[in-house]
């Protein structure tokens, strides 16, 4: 689209210092902001260039990103073994910035055009100023990445928990979070309140089940074979 296109051009005039990074892909267009101009920059996409609505903010987990432990180069005669032996895999990360980033995704409905911007974060101290005073839709769209994945929101009126119970602890969307979780929850009928408990689950990896020899095939099998028995026993 060329108005994404003169779009994109624009703003990395006006917003060198700002803008790491833009993108062009598939009819879509991506800018990367330093965090510490990320308001700024989203107040003058608001006021400047007219984009009204906030459409949606969402975290990220880069861990282990671009490491893909089924991704192989060449058929293996090991079969599903890769699922539970993880020694065997080299893998090595193609990503090589910080762990989490914020994701915004703007509407200009006057110009009908779709923006997205991100924004990276620290590892140990996820935090970024918060847009709620640009776009009141971000109240709890950041509440949401705040509870997922433990990303602070400064400036933010409210900034609690919105998916999880209040005593949860953890963010489940972070990579490195249990699957089975850190608590379970039960009700104790005689105690007539909610009980958290550590979980006793302890975890496994799935590996598709493979049938090597299955009695179905094992007629078809015989039938295959008998003309050449035949043959032999005429031979005889």
């Amino acid at each position: 689209m060329a108005e994404l296109h003169t779009l994109q051009q624009q703003l990395q005039q006006c917003f060198a210092q700002a803008i790491i990074s833009t993108k062009y892909d598939r009819n879509e267009l991506t800018i990367e902001v330093e965090r510490e101009h990320l308001h700024a920059f989203c107040l003058a996409l608001r006021d400047d260039y007219h984009f009204e609505q906030l459409m949606d903010v969402c975290g990220v987990d880069y861990l282990e990103y671009g490491v893909a432990q089924w991704e192989t180069g060449k058929a293996t005669g090991k079969g599903f073994d890769r699922g539970v032996d993880l020694e065997g895999i080299q893998a090595t990360p193609k990503y090589n910035k910080t762990r989490f980033a914020v994701v915004y995704h703007l509407l200009s409905i006057s110009k009908n055009l779709r923006i997205r911007v991100r924004t990276y974060v620290d590892d140990d101290m996820p935090m970024v100023d918060s847009v709620n005073d640009i776009w009141e839709a971000a109240n709890w769209f950041e509440r949401e990445a705040f509870d997922m994945f433990g990303i602070l929101f400064t400036g933010h009126p409210d900034l609690r928990r919105i998916l999880t119970d209040y005593g949860f602890v953890g963010h489940p969307f972070r990579k490195d979070f249990p699957l089975s979780g850190e608590v379970e929850v039960r009700y104790d009928a005689k105690e007539q309140r909610v009980i958290y408990e550590p979980v006793d689950i302890e975890p496994r990896v799935l590996v598709p089940k493979i049938i090597r020899h299955d009695n179905r095939y094992e007629a078809q099998e015989q039938e295959e074979a008998s003309p050449d028995d035949k043959q032999g026993d005429d031979s005889k």
